[in-house]
């Protein structure tokens, strides 16, 4: 089979080594890539909002399935082009992205099946939120309507700062066209917790779980960033509580795109909140796999991963039987300096000779003159397996020691 990855970050190397070790792999590709991507796969500069390019690159190549990575092309309707060619995809259609192209139709989807979430109001002015904050306690949650790289997500802890926000986003335009229209949410206490499902049209398979460190510094502090680091299993979620995931969340999730044919055919990443009750909250949908979650989740996969992708998009999900390593995975993030606010790009790096077993993941890397330097805020992903977490933190803690460049930054608290 030869294969095509839509995306150029840390997730897309990982789907892409998931698919190297297949021994029915004929050809893969990856559009645009990176430099570690290239490694494994023929990469082709073309832009991912050039649909019209990429399509006739996969026809010239003689592709026969398209795995998107990132959420944007999904939500412009790529996986309606490709299919409209007779191209099989790995990736919901441009309808039902939604689920992550707009938080409040995912909002009003939760509500409409039942499926526990948050309280919240939706406003698209200043002055409608801010008279809006007085029904909330703090800290509360506003969340831009539209996509915004995993950062348009404030949670401000009294009315000072919610006004700052609010000012950010309808008067500053932080989130440009994103930012129209917001929810205000309340704060759900408890802990965080990411399910990565395999969906067709009849079938929703959840994956081993993980848990995503979503805050820049340590001791989750500081600003919402696309992710710091990943850790999978999450061991927090007992028997008792993921038996509750599937009937609260997994199962009406699965019921509603039924409902309201929303033809789903790839992963579906649910992003929860378990509070002291251990009731599950959904957070978020996101329509794809998750970064960094799937570089600690992907490794533990003992399945061949193209006979998952091949069962997903063939809409056989329910004769699959998933196995996983007994190993845990755990992934730290290399930023750069700054990140996610601004930052340099073009800055040298060093990799020194890293244990056996240690994965590096590029997620914002480039080749200037033959030398990598950094191309993104989240710059590298390191990765690693081990029985014992305590082991596991120091192996994959001690080999970022090998790492170099300019103002990189890390939190050192992964796994924690």
């Amino acid at each position: 089979m030869r294969i095509m990855i839509l995306g150029s970050g840390g997730r897309e190397h990982a789907i892409a080594l998931g698919l190297k070790a297949s021994p029915g792999l004929e050809r893969l590709y990856c559009v645009p890539g990176n430099p570690g991507i290239a490694e494994v796969a023929v990469t082709a500069p073309i832009a991912l909002e050039d649909h019209k390019g990429l399509l006739a690159y996969a026809r010239a190549q003689r592709i026969d399935l398209v795995i998107v990575g990132p959420e944007q092309p999904l939500v412009d309707g790529i996986a309606d082009r490709f299919m409209e060619a007779g191209i099989k995809v790995f990736g919901p259609t441009s309808k039902a992205a939604r689920l992550e192209g707009s938080k409040i139709f995912s909002k009003e989807f939760m509500v409409r099946h039942g499926i526990r979430t948050a309280p919240y109001g939706v406003f698209s002015s200043k002055e409608a939120a801010l008279d809006g904050l007085e029904a909330f306690t703090y800290p509360l949650v506003i969340k831009v309507d539209g996509l915004a790289a995993g950062k348009g997500v404030l949670i401000p802890r009294n009315r000072e700062e919610a006004v700052a926000a609010l000012i950010q986003i309808f008067d500053e335009r932080r989130f440009s066209q994103a930012g129209d229209r917001i929810l205000v949410e309340a704060f759900v206490q408890g802990f965080e917790a990411s399910i990565l499902c395999l969906v067709d049209h009849e079938t929703l398979i959840p994956l081993e779980s993980a848990r995503d460190y979503k805050k820049a510094l340590e001791g989750d502090q500081g600003l919402n960033t696309g992710g710091m680091g990943a850790i999978s299993p999450n061991d927090t979620l007992t028997p008792e509580i993921q038996e509750r995931i599937k009937e609260e969340v997994l199962d009406k999730t699965l019921k509603g795109l039924k409902e309201e044919g929303l033809s789903y055919t790839g992963v579906l990443f649910i992003g929860l909140m378990i509070d002291g009750n251990h009731t599950p909250h959904v957070l978020e949908y996101n329509v794809r796999f998750g970064d960094p979650e799937t570089q600690s989740v992907l490794p533990r996969l003992k399945t061949d991963f193209m006979q998952v992708v091949q069962a997903t998009v063939d809409n056989q999900l329910s004769g699959l039987d998933l196995s996983w390593r007994e190993e845990m995975a755990l992934t730290v993030i290399v930023a750069s300096a700054g990140y996610p606010e601004s930052y340099e790009k073009g800055v040298p790096i060093g990799i020194e000779a890293l244990d056996e077993g240690i994965v590096v993941y590029h997620s914002g890397t480039r080749l200037e003159a033959g030398e990598l330097v950094t191309a993104g805020g989240r710059v590298l992903g390191i990765t690693g397996l081990g029985l014992s977490l305590e082991e596991l933190r120091e192996k994959v803690y001690r080999n970022l020691e090998g790492i170099h460049f300019k103002g990189m930054h890390f939190r050192r608290d992964i796994g924690l």
